[in-house]
């Protein structure tokens, strides 16, 4: 097919005044498929590299030629950033056609809303949250907003595929097209997607479409990558008879402060005349930063030229940043943490730093991805940092962590194209309980029968049996979320009124109670735990002391002041795959150097691989560290490692004389032990050979609350989503059978 004589006229007109030779290979891919099919399309291709135009001109072609008498395109997307950068592009090239383009989130005005339900039309883009606040208090409008909706189309698919959100979304999907009884096409776009069968299905399921995968050459991609690894304080890892090996060391621009953070220094000195992105894994470490790097041009006497972009900041703070970004004169950096880390276009962007290793390889390749976008090759620089050990620290504490971790993840992709694949496995109670009062704030009074008809169907809930769903049920009505009336119906308790009518419900995921921050008249963002008047607090990459708490409104009063202290904004959790651990398990046992890593970082690793095979972990797992101390490296990823926790204390640790179990998760245990290491590997296999009823890994009374809603949930339903959702027990039990083989290989 000639894909850009099919085009619309206006998106022809489009593609020529942007000055477009032709076509890239994704377009054309897509065009096809679009064009040439009635199935669902996932596009998965580099960062940069067209995607949205790729689903959006044929999309909109469709709909030029065939005005729809609703909205005619939902386009859902992870982060508020990236509706606001997508609706600036959408509504140029939409202006022409008069197709209209909408938003629909906390932080756009009531009147726009309205316009949207007074005359629904062309695209609606919106987040989850949002979507299920439009489900719940305009149900009544849904058929007439989406009554003829021909396309849903998913951004950032990836993020999606892991978690509560991710199957919030698709129950949304099935639920509003059976409302408004329309049957669009869905369109995943994605950068990093690791299993695209496997993302294909979760994009099918409840549509009764197939997915299809278009294939294409997507050319080469070109990376500059360096690394390089600080002790927080002097001397550095360093040696002058091992050359550097990075790819390109230039000269520091300027100097950092005398004294400075060694790691921060080196960021300081390499933002400087460029604009940058300074990527961190948490938002305390995020304001940590840019307080840092804002004193050392206090004190070198330079303009501030660092800014700052996380969840908790106000609305104004994120926008005024990303429009920073987007200004290519600009050459501020940003400090920043996943918020700037999906799709957003943020302009001629040079470089991007990391702060440490991120937990997954598709977070390294969206954060890689920010930067070579104006045609020129994605630039990242990796800084891990840690403190000295202390003289008698003990093994696990000679590893730099990170810095194994980050080789790993780049190694991963590099060799294998490995992405973390999508995670459908799990039993959602928490997000069953949601959905079951979402239907029910919705819908209004319903049978018992009539409300599982509704729920249980959505296709994330196919592991749940009706007999879960009845216990769940009964839970509810004695606790109070749900009520029965008179004639036997269903409708929200006086408890759940509670919980559905805050706007916090329309979010799965896990949030602290949260205080606003205000000084003056300016909103900073928000914050959890908020100390007493006269104490200080961090946001907004500053500090600010606090002159009044307002704990009935959630309200903290601040005035700005000079100084440096940490944030604090609720705890972050790293889900990191056993592929990754493998993998540095690898680049430990290895002698193979890598091109992007500089000096510091040879070094480092040089010691860590000495470290690591003077000590015999290349053929262990298990070290002994002195005495009836031990230390054991599963080299499993957090969900099987914790399995892995709970096997060894429940099912052997009579039989081991283990005790005082305490872990690094997920790098390592440490205990003491009785058995030595031969008796250790009997048991353990023993044990696993006899079978593992994964209820066991719970302690006695324990309820595992994982998930927000999950306190809501009978306490035998968390259990039970916990031990067969959560835990990797085959993956576990795999790794039991290969320390089998090391005992028999030592005995042969």
């Amino acid at each position: 097919m000639n894909v850009f004589a099919r085009y619309a006229p206006f998106i022809q007109d489009y593609i020529y005044k942007s000055g477009w030779k032709v076509l890239r290979a994704v377009q054309n891919a897509a065009g096809d498929t679009i064009f040439g099919s009635d199935d669902n399309v996932l596009l998965a291709a580099s960062t940069a590299s067209g995607k949205t135009e790729a689903a959006f001109f044929p999309i909109l072609t469709l709909l030029d030629e065939n005005p729809s008498a609703s909205v005619g395109v939902l386009y859902i997307a992870p982060l508020k950033a990236l509706i606001n950068d997508q609706f600036g592009r959408l509504n140029e090239l939409c202006e022409e056609a008069g197709i209209p383009v909408y938003r629909w989130h906390g932080d756009v005005p009531q009147t726009q809303k309205r316009k949207l339900i007074k005359k629904p039309a062309g695209i609606l883009q919106i987040t989850p949250e949002s979507l299920e606040s439009l489900m719940i208090n305009k149900h009544m409008e849904i058929p007439s907003l989406f009554g003829d909706l021909r396309f849903i189309v998913i951004d950032e698919i990836h993020s999606l595929l892991r978690g509560d959100r991710g199957m919030q979304t698709f129950c949304l999907i099935e639920r509003l097209c059976r409302t408004a009884g329309c049957n669009p096409r869905r369109i995943g776009l994605s950068a990093t997607i690791g299993d695209p069968e496997a993302a294909g299905a979760f994009l099918s399921a409840g549509s009764g479409r197939k997915t299809v995968i278009p294939r294409f050459d997507g050319g080469k991609e070109v990376w500059r990558l360096a690394m390089e690894h600080f002790y927080n304080t002097n001397p550095q890892a360093d040696s002058p008879d091992i050359p550097s090996e990075a790819t390109e060391d230039e000269a520091a621009t300027d100097t950092a402060p005398d004294k400075a953070d060694p790691g921060l220094a080196y960021i300081f000195e390499h933002t400087r005349g460029r604009k940058c992105l300074i990527f961190t894994n948490s938002r305390e470490e995020c304001e940590s930063v840019c307080q840092n790097l804002r004193q050392y041009c206090e004190i070198k006497h330079e303009p501030e030229r660092f800014l700052i972009h996380h969840g908790n900041l106000s609305a104004s703070y994120r926008e005024s940043a990303e429009e920073e970004m987007k200004d290519d004169s600009s050459l501020m950096s940003v400090c920043a943490t996943a918020t700037l880390e999906l799709g957003i276009d943020i302009g001629k962007l040079e470089r991007a730093f990391q702060i440490d290793a991120p937990f997954t390889v598709s977070g390294f390749l969206q954060r890689m991805g920010r930067t070579g976008r104006r045609g020129d090759p994605s630039e990242m620089r990796f800084v891990m940092r840690e403190d000295h050990p202390e003289e008698r620290a003990m093994l696990p504490a000679l590893i730099p962590w990170y810095l194994v971790q980050g080789i790993a993840i780049v190694q991963l992709y590099i060799e294998e194209r490995f992405v973390e694949p999508p995670k459908t496995d799990r039993l959602p109670f928490s997000l069953l309980y949601h959905q079951t009062m979402s239907t029910l704030a919705s819908c209004g009074e319903m049978t018992p029968a009539e409300l599982a008809s509704r729920v249980l169907p959505l296709n994330c809930f196919k592991r749940i049996t009706q007999d879960d769903y009845k216990i769940l049920l009964r839970h509810l009505i004695n606790t109070g979320h749900i009520s029965r009336t008179e004639n036997g119906g269903l409708i929200v308790g006086l408890a759940g009124e509670r919980i559905v009518s805050n706007f916090k419900f329309y979010a799965v995921f896990q949030e602290n109670i949260e205080y606003s921050v205000k000084a003056g008249s300016e909103e900073l963002g928000t914050i959890v735990k908020p100390p007493p008047a006269g104490e200080k607090i961090a946001i907004a990459g500053r500090v600010w002391v606090v002159d009044e708490v307002d704990h009935q409104k959630k309200l903290v009063y601040c005035t700005l002041v000079k100084g440096n202290i940490p944030a604090y904004f609720g705890d972050v959790a790293g889900d990191i795959h056993t592929r990754i651990l493998e993998r540095m398990h690898g680049v430990l046992n290895e002698d193979k150097t890598y091109q992007y890593l500089m000096r510091h970082a040879l070094c480092r690793l040089s010691d860590a691989r000495e470290t690591f095979r003077k000590s015999g972990m290349s053929q262990n797992p298990l070290v002994h560290l002195g005495g009836s101390m031990w230390a054991l490296f599963p080299w499993l990823g957090t969900y099987a490692f914790i399995a892995l926790e709970r096997f060894l204390k429940i099912r052997c640790g009579s039989r081991l004389g283990l005790k005082g179990l305490s872990s690094s998760r997920p790098y390592f245990m440490q205990f003491t032990m009785k058995a030595d290491p031969e008796t250790f590997y009997k048991v353990v296999s023993e044990e696993a050979a006899k079978g593992i009823d994964p209820m066991e890994l719970i302690y006695p009374k324990e309820n595992p609350v994982f998930e927000k809603y999950d306190e809501f949930v009978p306490v035998e339903l968390i259990r039970k989503g916990f031990a067969f959702g959560i835990l990797d027990i085959e993956g576990m039990k795999k790794r039991i059978s290969e320390w089998a083989n090391i005992v028999d290989s030592k005995r042969s």
